[in-house]
C-alpha cells in the first residue's frame, strides 16, 4: 500500500524520523522500510540518515503484512463476572491483550478463544471481544463483549465516560496535595514512537489522583481515568515528576529491588470497574484485590514485615471509600 507526501518547509529531519512521524510508526520500522528498498525520495533511493529538502516527494510502499491466524490456546483465565452478553477478566501482569508483532501467541484473545464461547466481532480479527485494553505489565479488570450489541453499547458508554475505571498506583516521591488532577494532552513521543508523551497536538486526557497513604519514599494513589489514552496514568504521573514504581519507560524503574518489584513489573493495577450492563442498564460493580506481587511491594514500601491481616490491602487503605 503506497503512501506519498511532499516535504514542507519545516526544518529538515532525517528520512527515517520523517517517515515515522507521517505514518505513525516507530523509527525502527521506518528504517526497516528504507533498508528494504520500499522508499523513494524524488524517485531515488536514499539512506535513513538522508535529510529531505522542501518540495521533494516521498513515496513509501508498505509491503502487506504476513497473515498470522489467531489460534485458540489453553491458557487459564480469572473470570470474575460473566453472563450471555459479556465477561470481565482479571488480567495478570505480563499478558498482552491482543496479538501484535512480537506477540502472536499467549495473549488474552488467544486465551479467550481457547476458553470457548461467543465473542463479539466488532473489533475485527485478532481483537474479538476486546472493549478496552490494559498495558502488558498492568494487571486488573478488563471488559470483554460476547455479542456485537454488547460491544457497541459498552463502546458508547466508554466514549460517554459512563464506565468508571479506577486504578491502584504507587508513585515515587510525594504529590504536592492529597488530591491532584492532571489534564494534559497525550500523543506519540516524536523522538521515540514506542513511547507516549505530553504533546500539544495530542488527544485530551484527564486523570484524577487521590493519595491514600504516604510512605517514606512513595505515595499510594487511587487514579480515576476520565479518558483512555495509551499509557495515560503512567505518562501523567511521569509528567509531574512522580512516575509509577517500576515503570522503566517513564522514569520509575530505578530502585526496583528496594521496593521488592519483580523485573518488568510496575505498580499499577486496575482494581475497580463500574459499568452499565449493555442490556439491562443496571450498574455492575466489579473489584479486584491487589495481586500478590504488589502486596509484597506494598509491604516493602510501607516498611512492614507483613501487611495488616485483611483480605485486600486496598480496602484497608480506603481504596473503595470515595470519601477519601
Amino acid at each position: 500500500m503506497p503512501h506519498s507526501f511532499v516535504v514542507d518547509s519545516a526544518p529538515p529531519s532525517r528520512l527515517d524520523v520523517l517517515i515515522a512521524r507521517r505514518l505513525d510508526i516507530s523509527r525502527n520500522q521506518a528504517a526497516t522500510l528504507i533498508a528494504g528498498d520500499h522508499v523513494r525520495v524524488a524517485g531515488r533511493r536514499e539512506k535513513a540518515s538522508y535529510r529531505p529538502v522542501e518540495g521533494e516527494e516521498i513515496i513509501v510502499e508498505v509491503p502487506p503484512q504476513p497473515e498470522h491466524p489467531v489460534v485458540a490456546e489453553d491458557i487459564p483465565l480469572d473470570v470474575v463476572f460473566e453472563d450471555e452478553e459479556l465477561l470481565v477478566v482479571d488480567k495478570p501482569a505480563g499478558m498482552v491483550v491482543h496479538p501484535a508483532p512480537g506477540h502472536w501467541s499467549g495473549t488474552l484473545v488467544n486465551a479467550l478463544k481457547g476458553r470457548g464461547g461467543a465473542l463479539s466481532g466488532v473489533g475485527g480479527e485478532g481483537r474479538e471481544g476486546i472493549v478496552h485494553r490494559l498495558d502488558k505489565d498492568t494487571s486488573g479488570l478488563l471488559l470483554v463483549a460476547r455479542t456485537d450489541r454488547a460491544h457497541r453499547s459498552l463502546g458508547r458508554a466508554l466514549a460517554q465516560r459512563r464506565i468508571v475505571r479506577r486504578y491502584a498506583a504507587m508513585a515515587w516521591g510525594h504529590l504536592n496535595a492529597d488530591r491532584v488532577t492532571v489534564e494534559k494532552p497525550i500523543g506519540r513521543d516524536p523522538r521515540d514512537r514506542k513511547r507516549m508523551a505530553i504533546v500539544s497536538s495530542g488527544r485530551a486526557a484527564r486523570t484524577d489522583f487521590v493519595r491514600l497513604a504516604r510512605f517514606g519514599s512513595a505515595d499510594l494513589l487511587r487514579a480515576h481515568l476520565h479518558s483512555g489514552r495509551t499509557h495515560q496514568i503512567r505518562v501523567h504521573l511521569g509528567s509531574i515528576g512522580h512516575p509509577v514504581l517500576g515503570d522503566d519507560t517513564y522514569g520509575g524503574g530505578g530502585g526496583r529491588r528496594l521496593v521488592a518489584l519483580p523485573p518488568k513489573r510496575h505498580f499499577l493495577h486496575a482494581a475497580w470497574l463500574i459499568f452499565p450492563h449493555p442490556v439491562t442498564g443496571e450498574l455492575v460493580d466489579v473489584r479486584s484485590p491487589l495481586p500478590e506481587d504488589l502486596r509484597v511491594s506494598l509491604a516493602a514500601v510501607a516498611e512492614l514485615d507483613e501487611l495488616p491481616s485483611h483480605p485486600d490491602p486496598l480496602d484497608h487503605f480506603g481504596f473503595f471509600n470515595l470519601d477519601n
